[in-house]
């Protein structure tokens, strides 16, 4: 080895562990989902096992409940991003600016992004949204009308206001962070030259948070993929709320079959990867910006 290749290669080696481990952890669980996916493996049956190609795809692809959970996925993910982003904007230039009691308000603001997922849907489902005793019922009974029933009547919307509730303080933290890096001579600047908050919201603060706003949404996607415990606490799958996590989990349950779970994992895989690509092409790009 010469003198100029050493350099090189010496930091090459000294990465090399990390790099193999990285791509071990990552690859050996998904060779083996896929692996798993093409073979019959019943834990009720462990000696009825072997090949059977497609059959566990082709079991969950033909499932009637595959495609509207794929479509409650979307819809949960989508929805909470929005509500998240938008109301973690407000909040952020709210508590950005001075008053009173800022530091408490700040506290209580990020306070349930640490709730477990359980007690949160716990919380939303007896003190919140219960249509006898709970604080929504109290304020519907207060104006004279009558209490909703929200887990029965509106059980889709219920769990992305459960979700959002939780993960509004993480996109607020993380949008305020941004808002303080912002210049404020520049906003003085253009406040100066007479230009309405609006503008000064969409031409300065708006492009600036671009960046945040993309870290926002590309970590909650990867997490709200797999939101679970809001859904299997407050209505069970039922009324129409299975998404393609909870769907998994209660096929293999009724089977005990490891093969048919594998599939669904490939085809969870498969739709976190293309809603990956999507939100990479519409937002991704602000990251090399």
């Amino acid at each position: 080895m010469s003198q100029k290749t050493a350099p090189r290669t010496l930091p090459r080696l000294l990465q090399a562990p990390a790099v193999i481990s990285l791509l071990l952890w990552m690859i050996v669980p998904l060779v083996m989902t896929i692996y798993f996916s093409t073979i019959r493996f019943n834990l009720m049956q462990p000696d009825n096992t072997g090949f059977i190609g497609l059959e566990n795809y082709e079991y969950f692809i033909t499932d009637p409940s595959f495609w509207p959970a794929v479509l409650n996925t979307v819809l949960l993910l989508g929805w909470v991003i929005v509500i998240t982003v938008v109301l973690g904007l407000f909040l952020g230039l709210i508590t950005d600016a001075p008053f009173p009691g800022r530091g408490i308000a700040r506290v209580l603001l990020i306070s349930p992004f640490f709730v477990m997922p359980t007690v949160n849907a716990l919380l939303w489902k007896h003190m919140m949204m219960n249509p006898v005793y709970g604080v929504l019922a109290q304020v519907w009974i207060f104006f004279g009308a009558e209490p909703v029933n929200w887990l029965t009547d509106y059980p889709l919307f219920s769990i992305i206001l459960i979700v959002s509730w939780q993960w509004l303080p993480f996109a607020t933290l993380i949008l305020l962070t941004a808002i303080q890096s912002l210049d404020g001579e520049q906003l003085e600047a253009s406040e100066m030259d007479g230009a309405p908050a609006l503008k000064r919201f969409w031409y300065i603060i708006l492009p600036h948070l671009s960046r945040a706003i993309t870290v926002v949404i590309l970590i909650q996607t990867i997490f709200l993929l797999a939101v679970f415990a809001e859904i299997f606490v407050t209505t069970g799958g039922a009324f129409g709320t299975k998404t393609l996590s909870y769907l998994i989990f209660q096929r293999v349950l009724e089977s005990q079959n490891i093969g048919l779970g594998s599939a669904g994992g490939v085809y969870a895989i498969i739709l976190a990867n293309i809603i990956a690509i999507f939100l990479m092409r519409i937002v991704g790009k602000n990251l090399d910006n």
